[in-house]
C-alpha cells in the first residue's frame, strides 16, 4: 500500500471517529422533560425543548427531569390521635416540579423527602384530633398537609397541588364497634321508616274513607235533588198537559157553538137539542131543574118534563122558572 493510501484512510478513519462523537453528543429534549447539564461537574445549563449539542468530553447531562404532574402512594403510617386511638393512615401526594435547578440541587432525594415530610406532618394534625375528628374530617386533614408540604417543598423546586387522605384504618375492636353501631343506626332508622309509612298508610286510608263517605252523601243529595227536579218538571209537565185539554174542550166548544152558528140552525133543531141534555139531566141525582123562562112558550117542553119526572124513582123534582 502506498503512502498516500494510507494517508486517505487515516484521514477517513479520523472522519469517522469526528462524526460519531458529534453525533453521539445530539440531545433532543421533549416538551415534558428538562436537561440538567452540568460541565467540568459544576452546573451549566438548563435545556427546555429542541435540539441541543454537548461538547464532548466537557459537557454531560447530569438530570433529566419530567415537568409533568407526578402522584405519589405512599405507605400508611402509623399514627395516634388526641385520645389515645392508634390507626393506620395512607396519603397521595400530587405535585410537580417548578425548578428543575432547585429540584436537581435542593435536597438528595426530592420523593423520600416528601414522604418523610408527609409522614411527621400526618402525625402531627392527627395527634391534635380525636377519634370522630379524625374521622369526619378528612378535607381539614387534605388541607392543612397541602398548606404545609407545599411551603416545606419550595426551596426544593417542588409544588404540591393536593394531598389526599386515601384510607383511615383504626383497630379492629373499635371497627367492629363502630360497625355494630351502625347496624343499630340502620335498624333504628329502619324501624322509624316502617312505622311513618303504617301512619302514613293509616292517614291515606282514613282520608280515602272520608273522601268516599263525602262523595257518597254528594252523590245521595244529587239524586234526591234531581229526583225532586223531576218530580216538580213531571208535575208541571201534567198541570200543562190537563191546561191544554181544557184548552182544547173549550176551544172544540166555542168552534161547535160558532158552527151551529153558522149553519143557522132553526127552532125546531134547536129545541131536539134541548130535550136532550133535559133528559141527561134529569138521569142525574139532581133534585132541582131551572128552565129558562123563554121555553114556558113552548107547549111540549112541559109534557116531556112531566115524562122524565115520573121516570124517576118518585123522587120530587122541584121546577123553578129563572127570572
Amino acid at each position: 500500500m502506498q503512502g498516500w493510501q494510507i494517508a486517505v484512510l487515516v484521514i477517513c478513519i479520523i472522519f469517522f471517529i469526528i462524526l460519531l462523537i458529534f453525533v453521539s453528543n445530539i440531545r433532543i429534549v421533549r416538551q415534558t422533560e428538562k436537561f440538567i447539564v452540568e460541565r467540568l461537574g459544576a452546573y451549566h445549563a438548563t435545556w427546555s425543548v429542541g435540539i441541543h449539542f454537548l461538547v464532548p468530553f466537557v459537557d454531560h447531562v447530569a438530570h433529566r427531569i419530567s415537568m409533568k404532574e407526578q402522584v405519589k402512594d405512599f405507605e400508611p403510617q402509623s399514627v395516634i390521635t388526641k385520645d389515645n386511638v392508634t390507626m393506620q393512615i395512607d396519603t397521595v401526594i400530587f405535585f410537580q416540579v417548578t425548578d428543575p435547578k432547585l429540584y436537581a440541587y435542593g435536597v438528595d432525594d426530592p420523593i423520600a423527602a416528601i414522604e418523610y415530610l408527609s409522614a411527621t406532618t400526618l402525625r402531627n394534625i392527627i395527634g391534635d384530633l380525636d377519634l370522630d375528628g379524625t374521622l369526619t374530617s378528612r378535607d381539614i386533614i387534605n388541607g392543612k398537609m397541602r398548606q404545609i408540604l407545599d411551603e416545606a417543598t419550595d426551596p426544593w423546586g417542588i409544588k404540591v397541588n393536593r394531598v389526599e387522605v386515601k384510607n383511615i384504618l383504626p383497630p379492629q375492636d373499635i371497627r367492629d364497634a363502630m360497625e355494630r353501631q351502625m347496624r343499630a343506626e340502620r335498624e333504628k332508622r329502619e324501624k322509624i321508616l316502617l312505622a311513618e309509612g303504617e301512619k302514613q298508610s293509616t292517614i291515606l286510608i282514613a282520608e280515602g274513607k272520608k273522601e268516599s263517605m263525602i262523595l257518597n252523601a254528594e252523590s245521595e243529595k244529587r239524586a234526591a235533588i234531581l229526583k225532586a227536579e223531576g218530580d216538580a218538571e213531571s208535575l208541571r209537565d201534567m198541570k200543562k198537559a190537563e191546561a191544554d185539554s181544557i184548552k182544547v174542550i173549550r176551544d172544540a166548544e166555542a168552534e161547535g157553538i160558532k158552527s151551529v152558528k153558522s149553519a143557522n140552525a132553526d127552532q125546531a133543531v134547536l129545541t131536539l137539542r134541548y130535550y136532550e141534555a133535559l133528559a141527561k139531566i134529569a138521569d142525574g141525582k139532581a133534585t132541582k131543574i131551572f128552565i129558562p123562562e123563554d121555553m114556558k112558550g113552548i107547549a111540549s117542553a112541559a109534557s116531556v118534563v112531566k115524562e122524565v119526572i115520573t121516570e124517576k124513582k118518585d123522587d120530587p123534582i122541584e121546577v123553578k122558572a129563572k127570572k
